[in-house]
């Protein structure tokens, strides 16, 4: 009988996985109003319902946020990736039709309705909970700290007897290890929506116990969101008005460069729509040269754009995942929201966040003394992964027969819930 429940919460996706005894795992399948999945976006939506009371809420997590938000626009408040603000001490909270909601307070949410979710499936005999944690969180100045006592408050309602923490990119390697043929060092990359992770491992197999001992890890908080805003930034956001000016006085001053910082992050958007900046923003239509730009910007944010803008450029980044130019396509800009994205641009406009990748992973080679030569395989999870740019950094430097992917979305989650039912977790885990 499952004795840990393995939880990957993710930027983008969060994976729930128990493991069956053995070596073997299932994920909880959840079950919503927009179907049944292993995998659920890692969203929240709140909406006004009268039959629930004048107080209450209609709460949905996951695809079913998604759609509530998509059948109800302008009536639903919708947050994703809420994982980004969880190591950031200027988040203190958001208020939700007049209510304060803490980052515990939506990691709690998000968690109950996956619960909620599961039915049935999900376990009630738990004793441990593992939940994987990034190597760095994402955020400007992040506080790792600060992030994992905002997960156990959250998860401490829950009453699981025992919480426990494992790197991703570990989680991930232990998975990958299952299917090894012979004892091995193991480099795993995880590339997830706002961190990218390394793991260095050795893997070896004694009377058939798998044992592991940890060399090295390091991380950095660029990956796939990051990719997205170099392109909002560069495809939209002059079209909104970056780079415009406006008239202070006796003066010609630029749009503040802040709000386009925001808009390009398009999963803060419905917290930059509730902000002072916001307000701020509203106010220099008038004076603005170019105002018609400024009051499409509005338009955008008014009409929580945010998810239809994330599903456009998240079409284009992956079309140019194998092909050389792309269509982008978002409407609600008209023309200048058409137009071909060619992947040399695409990779001028990320130069620097590949740079950060490749140094972090200079950064776990060179702390631990090891050379190429001296890995034997190199596991990529992640969609990120995908991006030729970010593939090039590992098979310019790896032998190819060296290197593997799969379980983009569920080898962390696999991984964290085998670990949970292993006697020396604590040589798993993060102290």
């Amino acid at each position: 009988m499952a004795q840990a429940l393995g939880l990957d919460f993710g930027t983008t996706n969060t994976v729930l996985a128990l493991a069956d005894g053995g070596a073997d795992t299932h994920s909880i399948s959840l079950t919503s109003s927009a179907g049944t999945v292993d995998s659920m976006r890692t969203a929240l939506s709140f909406m006004k319902d009268p039959q629930l009371g004048a107080s209450a809420l209609k709460v949905e997590a996951g695809h079913a946020a998604i759609q509530q938000f998509i059948d109800n626009p302008g009536d639903c408040r919708f947050l994703q990736s809420i994982k980004t603000f969880a190591a950031s001490a200027l988040f203190q909270g958001t208020i939700i039709f007049g209510k304060r909601q803490s980052f515990e307070d939506l990691m709690e949410i998000f968690i109950r309705r996956l619960r909620h979710y599961a039915g049935e499936n999900w376990p009630g005999d738990v004793q441990r909970i593992i939940a994987g944690r990034p190597v760095h969180f994402a955020g400007a100045s992040p506080d790792a700290a600060l992030a994992v006592q905002r997960y156990n408050e959250a998860l401490t309602r829950f009453g699981f007897p025992e919480i426990h923490y494992v790197y991703e990119p570990v989680a991930a390697a232990f998975y990958f290890a299952q299917n090894l043929k012979s004892d091995a060092t193991v480099l795993v990359a995880d590339f997830g929506g706002g961190t990218t992770d390394y793991s260095l491992i050795r893997f070896e197999t004694t009377a058939g116990n798998l044992t592991a001992t940890p060399i090295g890890h390091s991380g950095v908080g660029v990956a796939g969101d990051h990719f997205d805003a170099r392109m909002i930034d560069n495809i939209v956001a002059p079209q909104i008005g970056k780079g415009s000016h406006f008239k202070s006085f006796d003066k010609i001053l630029e749009v503040p460069s802040n709000y386009y910082a925001s808009f390009s992050r398009w999963n803060q958007l419905s917290i930059f729509k509730t902000s002072r900046e916001f307000e701020d923003l509203k106010k220099l239509v008038r004076t603005a040269l170019e105002p018609e730009k400024l009051e499409t910007f509005i338009d955008l944010i008014d009409h929580d754009e945010g998810y239809p803008l994330y599903q456009a450029v998240s079409a284009t980044k992956m079309a140019l995942s194998s092909a050389e130019e792309a269509p982008f396509d978002f409407a609600p800009l008209g023309k200048a929201g058409q137009r071909t994205i060619k992947r040399s641009d695409f990779e001028s406009w990320i130069v620097d966040d590949l740079a950060r990748i490749e140094g972090a992973l200079d950064e776990v080679l060179e702390k631990t003394n090891t050379e190429a030569s001296g890995i034997d395989k190199v596991f990529l999870t992640g969609g990120t992964s995908f991006v030729p740019a970010v593939r090039r950094i590992f098979t310019e430097r790896f032998d190819s027969g060296k290197i593997e992917s799969g379980g983009e979305l569920l080898s962390i989650a696999h991984g964290l819930a085998l670990i949970g039912e292993r006697d020396d977790i604590s040589q798993w885990t993060v102290q």
